[in-house]
């Protein structure tokens, strides 16, 4: 099972305004008619209860939503771009890879939840917006506004109400076998199990999902081991099946650490119900030992139970525990973040600046740039019609304060002239 994968996303680009003059017979008045840019699609996760893994995301990084179309004459609105939807198993987390960190965006908890991670590029004005009644014949438009792109993180939780956590080798996927009608891979050595398993157990009209958490070792909150990349699936579980090895020379230190490890990787998972089982009662070894570890674990305020699972000897009388439990446990709250990104705040978009740079005054401006890459400034008429535009007394005041002069270069995107 593929559960976190890292993608680039890249919402389509708005599309352009256009320069166009209305010129039809028989009508005496033309003028400016060019139609606005479309909004370019964006990028959206959404969680489909039909998809139970990742996979699909392996092999394929890059995900582009559709740019808009161009405005055209008459005043025609460029064709919008059709969204990207992508869908992703129930238990997503979905996060943005920054400089700062990652940052969460949704939890897409339950079906049909979902988060627009990155937005279209909105469409440039045509020229018809840039008329005036000292510029009839304006021929400047806009350019469309590229779309958002970010790095992605799709991170699978799976949703199980139990989870059986221990040790590696201690008979957690023939305690998933023996309770379900899963068929996971059971071999006598560590680390069998490399990916988490699920299965259903049916308790006459009840059921409830069971998953096996592959075995956790000492420093698994820092990687080591299967590490955390399996931790994260014990986080969504309602109660614990902690499950230990008769065999083992300190069935007590083994609890101890994996309850440890259990905690430095999220606190949380420290403060939900367990049911400590003693598996491997087939064994003469292990059931001559029963009394003693009873008392044990009994003097520590534990209440043990023990089964094997090789044999199904206790099986069904935990599962009947385990689902007599699960009814006296509310069921989970929403995420907050399930259906709603989270809201993060974000600094105002960059207004008017003169930077001297390179021998010339550069003007930033979103506005005036997209002006200008939307605009033929080739054009003798369109550098007249920028030039005066750029002469007005905001942009003017600006550029006095940054200490221009008469015959000083003045550039914004490609386009220069002399002050």
């Amino acid at each position: 099972m593929l559960d976190k994968v890292t993608i680039k996303v890249k919402a389509g680009d708005g599309g352009h305004g256009v320069v166009t003059f209305r010129r039809e017979k028989f009508v005496p008045y033309g003028g400016p008619d060019g139609g606005d840019g479309g909004k370019g699609g964006d990028v959206i996760v959404k969680a489909d209860p039909c998809i139970t893994t990742l996979a699909f995301f392996h092999n394929r990084k890059l995900y582009l939503a559709e740019s808009a179309g161009h405005g055209e004459r008459k005043r025609k609105h460029g064709r919008n771009g059709a969204s990207l939807v992508l869908n992703v198993p129930v238990g997503t987390v979905v996060l943005e890879r920054g400089e700062e960190g990652d940052m969460v965006l949704a939890d897409l908890a339950r079906p049909g939840d979902e988060v627009m991670v990155a937005k279209g590029g909105g469409g440039g004005l045509g020229n018809s917006h840039f008329a005036s009644p000292t510029n009839q014949t304006p021929r400047l438009a806009e350019a469309g506004i590229p779309g958002e792109e970010k790095d992605i993180i799709l991170e699978l939780k799976l949703i199980a109400d139990v989870g059986i956590i221990g040790y590696p080798n201690v008979g957690k996927s023939s305690l998933l076998a023996a309770a379900t009608a899963a068929n996971p891979r059971i071999a006598d050595y560590a680390f069998t199990t490399l990916e988490p398993m699920l299965g259903v157990v049916e308790a006459g009209p009840d059921r409830f999902v069971l998953c096996e958490i592959p075995g956790l070792i000492e420093g698994a909150h820092l990687g080591r081991g299967l590490g955390h990349d399996f931790l994260r699936h014990a986080v969504r579980t309602r109660v614990l099946i902690h499950l230990l090895d008769g065999s083992s020379a300190s069935p007590v230190d083994d609890m101890i650490a994996v309850n440890n490890e259990l905690s430095l990787f999220d606190a949380s998972l420290s403060r939900k119900s367990q049911i400590v089982v003693v598996n491997k009662i087939d064994r003469p070894d292990v059931r001559e030992r029963m009394a003693e570890l009873k008392k044990t674990f009994k003097s520590v305020g534990i209440m043990l139970r023990f089964v094997s699972a090789a044999t199904g000897e206790g099986v069904k009388e935990l599962m009947d525990e385990v689902l007599s439990l699960l009814q006296k446990i509310p069921p989970p709250k929403t995420p907050r973040e399930a259906a709603v990104p989270v809201l993060r705040p974000r600094g105002k978009e960059p207004g008017l600046s003169v930077e001297e740079l390179d021998g010339a005054f550069v003007i930033r401006s979103p506005e005036l740039e997209r002006l200008v890459a939307g605009s033929d400034f080739r054009d003798p008429e369109v550098r007249r019609q920028l030039g005066n535009r750029f002469t007005r007394p905001r942009l003017r005041h600006a550029l006095e304060r940054a200490g221009i002069k008469p015959g000083d270069k003045i550039r914004i995107g490609e386009f220069e002239w002399i002050w």
